[in-house]
């Protein structure tokens, strides 16, 4: 019995370039500290019926027992008693199901060769295969990964029934059963600097009928690895959970310090995690046995409008466009050039504005080099860093900071003063990503700006934004997701559910969606799509491409849409589209 798990499948290099768990608890309202993934509970009631009984079955074929396995394998209740059932008593005791659960592509299951035990009749050998691409770790996170799996395995024949003899410690399963079994959920953590809620996003298992005080014990445990660098909590760590009962809703213990305004986010946090997994409030939340919040004998998401993570899939969106060096305002199906030079200048090469009127532009100059400029929408521009290569501009969450990458390599951060109108400029520490090989040719900030996502070399990644007490910003944990587009991305941006759409210069499957934990890539309506799709835009009701031959558009909410349609306004114009943030 052996278990080997091979490095190297995935490119981890320094980019310049063409394009770019489970808290597993069962009716308990604290989860213990250690690293092994636990049980985590959904809270949607189940309506087709308890969850599907894996066992053995007598007289089934090794094979076909061991791929069952697998699929036991994926229901975490009880300790993985379902899986343990397929188990000899001398395997139950010795399999350690601890630590992450490996998330495998599919597995490849077949007889293992020269293995004297396959001659006999009460014992097999089998060679199993897979590839990892994730791991979920405690509290349900989703970390991505591409690394080979292979693992030998040894069956025994016990009253007519094969069961696993001998296996490797550690949890294997395929993708399909993590769909299966399990539901991603957001808890809602504070970015750092600002008082706006960034998604931390985790996978619960759904065979059972947990409250929502598992959800809220996930919360009180904080943010993920991956985006804890990002984040900030609304209370600290001696805040806790004291349970739920019908007559005083949530109860919290340790709040006694806390003053009103940290008690609203508190509030506005727990609400918003719960109304996002589909609790429907108002919520009754008590903080040392009386009101939470002051006068206020119930919460809901109503009373935190203002810190709603999804504020921009609930707003309206304006539409501009960059066609032949112009910036053009799209509206009912008409395109104006809009005012001052960035309309008429023929020079601008890319793009962001912000739904408040801030510009950030990049523009040729005559010596051929790139320059990016800043300021309102048909005032006068300042200008400010220059370069050979720009990467087009991305607002963080306030408008009045931006991003941009100069020759491929340097992300600079370009800061408006909101009192004297003064622009200023910062390199963002970038030292995490210097081994990742090629350009970064495009950065594209999240709605919260505590995450970044980048193509780099064709690749695509996903990071943290975090920030020091100096008040510098840094690349961290960036991870590189859908390897099934890798080498071929060339545009990228967020969609309003914290997704990722990605245009790439494949002819099959040129436009894609990719989950912000990595956890799957899967191909949007191809249709009429000629690629490259060389830029991407979304608003709350439609996406935008742009094509080989034009710019073009189709509900966000695609359901039988195959065709995607010429903006109206811009046919037979080839533009590249911008959507207000």
């Amino acid at each position: 019995m052996n278990s080997v798990i091979r490095n190297g499948l995935w490119r981890r290099s320094t980019a310049v370039g063409a394009v770019a768990a489970l808290c597993f608890v069962t009716g308990c309202s604290t989860l213990p500290h250690d690293t092994s993934p636990q049980v985590v509970g959904t809270y949607h009631k189940q309506a087709d019926g308890p969850e599907e009984v894996i066992a053995p079955e007598v007289g089934a074929d090794p094979d076909l027992t061991l791929r069952d396995f697998y699929r036991a394998a994926a229901v975490p209740t009880n300790d993985h008693d379902a899986a343990r059932g397929f188990l000899t008593n001398n395997a139950r005791g010795a399999w350690d199901a601890s630590g992450d659960v490996m998330v495998v592509d599919s597995l490849d299951i077949v007889t293992a060769p020269d293995k004297k035990q396959n001659t006999a009749a009460d014992a097999r050998s089998f060679n199993v295969r897979g590839t990892i691409i994730g791991r979920l770790k405690s509290g349900g996170a989703y970390v991505p990964e591409n690394e080979s799996y292979e693992a030998t395995i040894d069956m025994k024949m016990v009253d007519d029934q094969w069961l696993v003899d001998s296996l490797p410690a550690g949890l294997v399963i395929e993708r399909n059963e993590l769909r299966n079994h399990y539901t991603p959920q957001s808890l809602y953590f504070y970015k750092q600097t600002d008082d706006v809620l960034a998604p931390d996003r985790r996978w619960l298992y759904k065979g059972s009928e947990e409250s929502e005080s598992t959800l809220i014990t996930l919360l009180m445990e904080g943010p993920s690895s991956s985006i804890a660098p990002a984040t900030r909590r609304a209370a600290d760590e001696k805040v806790t959970f004291a349970g739920y009962d019908n007559e005083n809703g949530y109860q919290f213990e340790g709040l006694s310090d806390l003053d009103e305004n940290d008690r609203t986010r508190f509030a506005a946090q727990l609400v918003w995690t719960l109304s996002d997994a589909g609790h429907i409030g108002p919520f009754k939340v008590k903080a040392d046995g009386s009101n939470l919040l002051e006068g206020m004998d119930t919460v809901s998401v109503d009373d935190f409008a203002d810190y709603n993570p999804k504020v921009n899939s609930n707003s309206l969106s304006t539409l501009y466009a960059l066609n032949e060096g112009n910036v053009l305002e799209v509206d009912s199906g008409v395109a104006e050039p809009v005012k001052g030079s960035l309309g008429s200048s023929g020079n601008v090469q890319s793009v962001d504005v912000t739904e408040s009127g801030m510009i950030a532009a990049v523009s040729r100059k005559p010596s051929g080099d790139f320059k990016l400029q800043m300021g309102e929408i048909g005032a006068a521009l300042q200008d400010s860093v220059e370069g050979k290569t720009l990467a087009r501009p991305t607002f963080e969450y306030n408008g009045q900071a931006v991003w941009t990458v100069v020759d491929g390599d340097r992300i600079v951060r370009v800061v408006r003063s909101k009192t004297t109108g003064r622009i200023s400029e910062s390199e963002v520490d970038a030292r995490s990503i210097d081994d990742i090989e090629g350009e970064i040719s495009v950065i594209r900030l999240s709605h919260s700006g505590a995450r970044a996502a980048m193509i780099i070399d064709g690749h695509v990644y996903i990071a943290a934004v975090a920030q020091s007490s100096s008040g510098d910003k840094r690349i961290v944990n960036a991870r590189e997701v859908g390897p099934e587009v890798s080498g071929s991305a060339l545009s990228l941006d967020w969609n309003n559910d914290g997704s990722l759409i990605v245009g790439t210069s494949s002819g099959q499957s040129p436009v894609w969606r990719i989950e912000q934990d990595g956890s799957s890539a899967s191909t949007m309506p191809t249709g009429n799509i000629t690629a490259p799709v060389v830029a991407v835009a979304t608003s709350p009701s439609k996406l935008y491409i742009t094509d080989s031959h034009a710019m073009l558009e189709l509900p966000a909410t695609v359901v039988d849409e195959v065709n995607w349609r010429e903006v109206p306004g811009l046919q037979g114009r080839r533009s590249s589209p911008i959507v207000s943030s």
